[in-house]
């Protein structure tokens, strides 16, 4: 069983360096889902209910191919913050994060359709942000795109100089948590020898 059949359900550019890091042979196929972030769930079956979305709606037309699905959230004060809609929202939201911690949850799915596997986990870390001056906010919206990236930031990028504190996986905040993730797809492969 090669790893090359492996398809990442993600246009995630963080996503695709993990598995690249980890030596993984893969292919993109973006599930390209409309999520709603209206959806009535807390933020642990939230992310739970659009990975499985994700991984099967990619799953249906490769039976044969595991397919990875994932979906990461940050949570903060009781809302849910996936990604902004424009500059303007990505404004706030980072304004909120400032000086405060908040959780970031990503929701796995690992789909082999062929065997009907489907193993769904999800990971949470808490992130504490240092307080970020209003000119600081706005030198990092016009000069990184955060349109494409939960809670509006990257912690991979100009914006981890405003990180305090980690106190989790460090990949799941960038939407893929590693250790969790690679136990997970080792237990996939293992089932589908059988």
């Amino acid at each position: 069983m090669s790893s090359s059949f492996v398809i990442l359900a993600s246009s995630s550019p963080r996503r695709e360096n993990i598995l690249k890091q980890i030596g993984i042979d893969f292919e993109i196929i973006p599930s390209n889902i409309c999520e709603d972030a209206e959806l009535n769930l807390g933020p642990r079956k939230f992310v739970q209910y659009w990975s499985e979305k994700k991984a099967k709606v990619i799953s249906k037309k490769n039976k044969d191919k595991i397919v990875i699905g994932a979906d990461t959230i940050v949570y903060l004060n009781g809302k849910i913050l996936g990604k902004p809609k424009d500059k303007e929202e990505s404004y706030k939201m980072l304004t909120n994060l400032s000086g405060k911690t908040h959780k970031v949850l990503t929701g796995v799915s690992i789909a082999y359709k062929e065997k009907n596997i489907l193993r769904t986990f999800s990971q949470m870390t808490k992130v504490t942000v240092r307080d970020i001056p209003k000119n600081d906010i706005l030198y990092y919206i016009d000069n990184y795109y955060t349109l494409d990236k939960a809670g509006s930031y990257g912690i991979q990028d100009w914006f981890s100089i405003w990180i305090k504190k980690i106190d989790g996986c460090y990949y799941n905040v960038m939407g893929l948590p590693l250790s969790k993730f690679y136990k997970n797809y080792l237990l996939v492969k293992k089932s589908i020898k059988k």
